[in-house]
C-alpha cells in the first residue's frame, strides 16, 4: 500500500507515461506527478525536472491511502488517464497538453474525477525554470486564477483558487474533497508571451476547460488514423499517436522527449535527444508512407527538404525543431536519474553522417510513390545525390555516431537511397546516372567490405557484423535472392541476439552493460520478411514489441536481464519501425 507522497523517488523508466502536443512533452509518473516538461519548446530548459534529479513538479494524487495505481491512454491519442484504487473507491486524473499547440504557450489540462466513493485529492505545483534553478515568483491571485513568473516565463493556473502558497518553498498546495461523480478541472499555462484571452468574454482562454478538452479530443481523433486492419493494431495506432505528439508544427520530429536517461546499466552514459535527427525523421516518414498518405509523411518531407535545400552537402545529422543548429553538450549540476549524468546539447549535431543522404532519398522516393512530392522535394533529391557523389568515399561517423571510418552501412544506405530515387523520382537521364553511381558505390563497398564468409562486415577495418546492415538490405534495394542478405542476417542472429532480442554490434551486449537495441529487433523482422520468411519475421516482431512497460512506450534499449527500459523515452524511431513492420507483416499475410 502507498500512503501518498513519494517525494523525488524515481520510478523505473517503464512506468512513465507521455503526454505531448508536438511542441513539447511531459512525463507523468504512477503517483500522478508531472516530473518532466520543457517549456515553451522541446529544446527549452525544463520547468519540471524531478525526473533527472532537479526540482519542480506538478502532482495530483489521492490523499487517501491507495492500493493500486494504473492507467491507460485514450485510444489513438496522447491523452493519459491515471487511475488509483482506494480502500473505498476509485479516483482518475485525465491529462493532456492542449492541441492545437502554440510554440510559445504550453497548456496542460488535468481533470480529476472521483469515479465511485469519496476522495480527498492532493495537488502540488512547484514550477521551476532553468532545470529547477528559478522558482515561481510574484505569484498572486487574480480573476479566479494564480499568476506569476518562473524565470523568463509567465505562469497561470486556473481551478485552484483556494490553494495555499508557501513563498519560502515557492509551492502551491491544495486538498480537493470530492464526492462520487465529482469532476474538477485544472489548467496550467506556461508561456513566453502575453496571456491568451477569449474575445467574447474577455476572460483568459484557459478558463474554458470544457472547450479545451473538446478541441483536444477532436484534434487527436482527426490526427491519428484507424489501424484496425493492421497487425498489432492497437500498438500501431499508439505508434502513430507518439510520432504525432513528437512532431512540431514546422514538421520536425524530435528523437525523444527527454534528456539524460541512462543507456547503460551502471554507467553515466546518457544523451540529449530533444532534437530532430534527419535519419529518424526519414524512418518515420517512410514508415507512414508504407501505410498511406498522411500528414506525418508531409511533415517529414517538408522539414527534411528545407534542411537539405538550405545546407546541401553540409547537412547536419540533427537540428532543433526550429531548424537551427543543435547546441554543443554541457553538463548540468543535478543529481541525475539513477545511473546517469545530466547533460543538454548533443555533439552529433556537428558530425558528418553519410547514410543520412541515403535515407533522405528513401523518404523522398516513398513520398513520390504516394504522389506527395513537390518540385522542392525533387530539387532536394538532386542535392542529396550530388552530396553522395562528392562524399561517398569520405569517412563518416555512421549511424551509431562513432569515430570516423568507412562504415559499410553508410555506403549500403547510399546505394539503397539512390536506387529508390532512380526508380521513383528521376527522369530517364538522371535515373541512369543515379543508378550508375549506386553501382559504383556498391562495387567498391563489395570489394572492401564483404567478409570472406559472404556477409557484410562493419567497415573496411572491422570484420565484425553489425545489425544496422539489415536496414538497407531489407527495404527493397536488394532482391531476396541476394546471398549477402541471408548471410548477414544469419550472422546477426548468431552473434548479436539473446532471448529473442537484438544488440547493435559485438561489444554492446549485456556483458557490456548495454541493452538490446529495439530498432535492430525491427530491422531483423524486416530482414526475415525480405527473405520470404514471414513466420520468422512475425516472431522477431512480437518479441521486440513486447519490450515496453504499462503505458506501452518504447525506449531506445531494453535490458534483457533486468527487464528494464534503457535510454530516453519515448524513442521515436522504435515506434516508427513498429508501425512499418506492422504494415509489412499485414501485407505479407494478405499475399496468396
Amino acid at each position: 500500500m502507498n500512503d501518498g507522497w513519494h517525494g523525488h523517488t524515481p520510478y523505473p523508466l517503464r512506468e512513465y507515461a507521455l503526454i505531448a502536443d508536438g511542441e513539447r512533452g511531459a512525463l507523468i509518473d504512477p503517483g500522478g506527478a508531472v516530473v518532466w516538461m520543457c517549456a515553451p519548446r522541446w529544446h527549452s530548459d525544463a520547468v519540471f525536472s524531478e525526473l533527472i534529479g532537479g526540482s519542480g513538479g506538478f502532482e495530483v494524487c489521492p490523499e487517501n491511502p491507495w492500493r493500486l495505481a494504473g492507467g491507460e491512454y485514450v485510444d489513438g491519442a496522447l491523452i493519459r488517464v491515471s487511475r488509483w484504487t482506494l480502500n473505498d473507491g476509485t479516483v482518475e486524473c485525465r491529462d493532456a497538453l492542449a492541441v492545437p499547440a502554440d510554440p510559445h504557450r504550453a497548456v496542460l489540462l488535468r481533470r480529476i474525477r472521483a469515479v465511485d466513493g469519496p476522495a480527498l485529492v492532493r495537488v502540488r505545483l512547484s514550477a521551476r525554470a532553468a532545470f529547477g534553478a528559478r522558482p515561481m515568483t510574484a505569484l498572486h491571485r487574480d480573476r479566479g486564477g494564480w499568476h506569476g513568473r518562473i524565470g523568463p516565463l509567465r505562469l497561470s493556473l486556473w481551478g485552484l483558487a483556494d490553494a495555499a502558497y508557501d513563498e519560502g518553498e515557492a509551492t502551491l498546495t491544495a486538498r480537493l474533497p470530492l464526492t462520487a461523480g465529482d469532476e474538477h478541472d485544472l489548467v496550467l499555462e506556461i508561456a513566453d508571451g502575453p496571456a491568451a484571452r477569449n474575445r467574447t468574454t474577455h476572460q483568459p482562454a484557459a478558463l474554458q476547460a470544457a472547450r479545451l478538452w473538446q478541441q483536444t479530443e477532436e484534434r487527436w481523433a482527426a490526427a491519428v488514423p484507424d489501424c484496425s486492419d493492421l497487425t498489432a493494431s492497437r500498438d500501431a495506432r499508439q505508434a502513430y499517436a507518439v510520432l504525432t505528439g513528437l512532431t512540431a508544427g514546422g514538421g520536425a520530429m524530435v528523437a525523444a522527449a527527454t534528456t539524460s536517461l541512462p543507456e547503460r546499466a551502471g554507467s553515466s552514459r546518457a544523451y540529449d535527444y530533444r532534437y530532430a535527427w534527419i535519419r529518424d525523421q526519414c524512418y518515420a516518414g517512410s514508415a507512414v508512407a508504407a501505410h498511406g498518405p498522411h500528414r506525418l509523411l508531409d511533415d517529414a518531407v517538408r522539414f527534411v527538404t528545407a534542411r537539405v535545400l538550405e545546407d546541401g552537402p553540409v547537412l547536419r545529422p540533427a537540428y532543433r525543431v526550429d531548424g537551427r543548429p543543435v547546441p554543443g553538450e554541457r553538463t548540468l549540476t543535478l543529481a541525475g536519474y539513477p545511473g546517469a549524468s545530466d547533460r543538454v546539447g548533443n555533439r552529433a549535431g556537428h558530425q558528418f553522417q553519410l547514410d543520412t543522404f541515403g535515407e533522405v532519398l528513401e523518404l523522398l522516393a516513398a513520398a513520390a510513390r504516394r504522389d506527395r512530392l513537390d518540385a522542392d522535394g525533387v530539387r532536394a533529391a538532386r542535392v542529396a545525390v550530388s552530396a553522395l557523389e562528392a562524399n561517398w568515399q569520405r569517412p563518416d561517423t555512421g549511424i551509431w555516431e562513432l569515430r570516423p571510418a568507412w562504415w559499410t552501412h553508410s555506403r549500403l544506405a547510399a546505394v539503397s537511397g539512390l536506387r529508390a530515387a532512380a526508380r521513383s523520382i528521376a527522369d530517364p537521364p538522371s535515373a541512369y546516372a543515379w543508378s550508375e553511381l549506386a553501382d559504383s558505390i556498391l562495387h567498391e563497398t563489395r570489394r572492401t567490405c564483404l567478409h570472406r564468409s559472404g556477409r557484410w562486415q562493419r567497415s573496411r577495418e572491422d570484420p565484425r557484423v553489425d545489425a544496422s546492415l539489415l536496414r538497407p538490405l531489407s527495404n527493397g534495394a536488394w532482391p531476396a535472392s541476394d546471398p549477402t542478405l541471408a548471410a548477414t542476417r544469419s550472422a546477426v542472429e548468431r552473434e548479436l541476439t539473446q532471448d529473442g532480442f537484438v544488440y547493435r554490434y559485438d561489444g554492446t551486449g549485456p556483458d557490456d552493460g548495454e541493452g538490446a537495441f529495439l530498432l535492430c529487433g525491427f530491422f531483423m523482422s524486416a530482414a526475415c520478411l525480405a527473405e520470404g520468411r514471414p513466420v520468422a519475421a512475425a516472431r522477431w516482431f512480437e518479441r521486440t514489441r513486447s519490450a515496453y512497460g504499462p503505458p506501452g512506450l518504447f525506449a531506445e534499449e531494453y535490458d534483457v536481464r533486468q527487464r528494464q527500459l534503457r535510454g530516453n523515452l519515448p524513442q521515436a524511431f522504435v515506434h516508427a519501425l513498429l508501425l512499418e513492420n506492422a504494415v509489412r507483416l499485414t501485407a505479407a499475410g494478405r499475399e496468396p
